[in-house]
């Protein structure tokens, strides 16, 4: 079940991430996607550098926080390769 709740907390990390950074991003469905991306990179960021124990335990707060804040390093990473400027 830990995949899986993290491709459910992707989808919703990426569609906040779509909404919080300016720009038209990459669309509802290419945002989801980074999101799930995102979620997952996050995911094996916190276990491996802030050590959290069981970084795929479910859906909580904190656990959409780091998927959050994974989709937005990777949609930041995308539009700084793709040259997408915020509107």
């Amino acid at each position: 079940m830990g995949i899986l709740s993290w491709i459910i907390v992707g989808l919703i990390a990426g569609w906040l991430a779509g909404m919080v950074m300016k720009g038209s991003g990459q669309g509802v469905l290419g945002d989801i996607i980074l999101g799930i991306v995102g979620a997952l990179v996050g995911g094996f960021l916190a276990g491996t550098f802030l050590g959290v124990d069981d970084p795929l335990s479910g859906f909580n707060l904190p656990i959409l926080v780091i998927a959050f804040l994974g989709a937005v390093i990777v949609v930041a990473i995308v539009r700084a390769l793709t040259g997408r400027q915020p509107v």
